[in-house]
This record gives structure tokens, sequence and C-alpha cells, in this order.
């Protein structure tokens, strides 16, 4: 039932996409079946695969570097209230720089490179991975790991059996609410900088005024964020927390 709610859902869009098109006649809004066409032909010359590729292939780096610190940093900052107060003013400052500020820091220190473009990417996610795991950090009970001690259970599976089970609700909301972010962030960093990727496309689209371009390269994104949160984060999610039965 929410996958027919979903469909119909999609189809309700392109149908108001096709009568805005339609009563507006103009060509900053070209209907769908000229998007899907000039989709079909980026697909077909490897322009399209290619620059997704690439652009996956960023995010799918900044995202596991930025979930892997910012995870350790937000366990031990919700762990060790010293730790936390120390590296409070950190975490705000990182929360509220703005994203491009980072990235043109970035390039300016690193060069017009991948790692710079990656590392301003991960620079901007890793703040808020670690405001909601530490959170998490701060909710574990504490009569659960009294538990896992009167067991004599090792810290491996104390920390994998007990721990993470009640970690995991926050992990996969630091995973989303990120994942998100960064898709919006590698667009930009590869509209400064990169001379490929689908940001690098997208500029070009609109140096030259190119709207279908422009839509063909943005559904293609948004079908593979659709993708990724129906095959990978729903399914991760449900596996996680199948223990609660």
């Amino acid at each position: 039932m929410s996958a027919l709610l979903r469909v119909s859902s999609l189809i309700a869009f392109v149908l108001l996409w096709q009568l805005t098109a339609v009563l507006l006649q103009s060509p900053s809004l070209p209907p769908p079946a000229a998007v899907f066409e000039r989709l079909i032909d980026e697909t077909a010359s490897m322009a399209m695969p290619l620059h997704l590729g690439i652009t996956l292939t960023r995010v799918g780096v900044s995202f596991l570097l930025a979930m892997a610190i910012g995870t350790v940093i937000g366990i031990a900052m919700g762990h060790w209230r010293r730790l936390d107060t120390f590296l409070d003013a950190w975490l705000v400052l990182g929360l509220n720089i703005p994203a491009l500020v980072t990235i043109i820091l970035c390039y300016v220190w690193f060069g017009l490179n991948d790692w710079a473009a990656i590392v301003a990417v991960a620079i901007n996610k890793i703040p808020t991975v670690v405001v909601t795991v530490r959170e998490g950090a701060r909710a574990i009970d504490p009569r659960l790991m009294q538990v896992a001690a009167v067991y004599r259970l090792s810290r491996w599976r104390t920390f994998s059996r007990v721990y993470l089970p009640q970690l995991h609700p926050y992990l996969m909301a630091a995973a989303r609410a990120g994942l998100s972010l960064i898709w919006k962030i590698v667009l930009v960093v590869e509209l400064l900088g990169r001379s490929n990727g689908i940001g690098f496309q997208l500029n070009v689209f609109f140096q030259f005024f190119d709207i279908a371009g422009i839509l063909a390269y943005t559904l293609v994104f948004a079908g593979v964020v659709l993708l990724a949160e129906a095959l990978l984060l729903r399914p991760l999610e449900r596996r996680l927390t199948a223990w609660r039965g």
C-alpha cells in the first residue's frame, strides 16, 4: 500500500508539471517529455553516467569519512563531560560557519582537487553527526551497561550487543540528515571548483540557459536519492531495529 501511494505521488507530480508547462507555454519550464528526451540523449552519450558516477563517488567518500569521525567524537563527548565542555565551542562554530566559506577555504588551502572537495564536504557534515550521536551517547541506559558488567561480557560484546543497539536510532538519524546535507553541498563544491560531476554540468547548463539539461540532471540526481533511501537506508533501519520486535 505504501509503495502504491509513493508511485501515485510521483505520477501526480509529473501530471502537475505537465499541466503547468502547458498553461505557461514558457521556455523556462519545458514539459516532462522534452526533459525525458534530453535525459535519454545524455545517457546515450555517456555524459550522464560519467558525471553521476563521479558525483556519487564524492558523496560516498565524504559521507563515510564524516560519519566515522563524527560518531567517534560524538560518543566521546557524550561520555566525558570535560571533553564535551572543551569541544562545545568548536562544535557551535562548526555548525554555524556557512558551507560556502568552508568550501572556498579548502580550495585555497589544498588546491582545486578532489581531496579538497571531499574534506570541505566532510567538515560541513561532521558537526551534525557529532550533535546527534552525542545525544544518543547521553541517553544510553546505565542499567543495561551494569547488567553487561555483571555477566562479564567482553568489551566488544558489550559495545556491539548492548551499547550499539541503543545508539542505532541516533546513528540512523545522523545518517539521514547528513546524507541529505551532503547531496547538496557536493553539488556546490563541484560548481565552484571542479571540472566534472553533476554540479559542474548544472553550471554549464546554467551558462547556456539550458533548462531541459538542468531538469534532466536534477531528475536523475533526485532519483538516485530516492533509490538510496528505499534500497539502503530503510532496509538497514528495519534490520537494525528488528530486535525491538
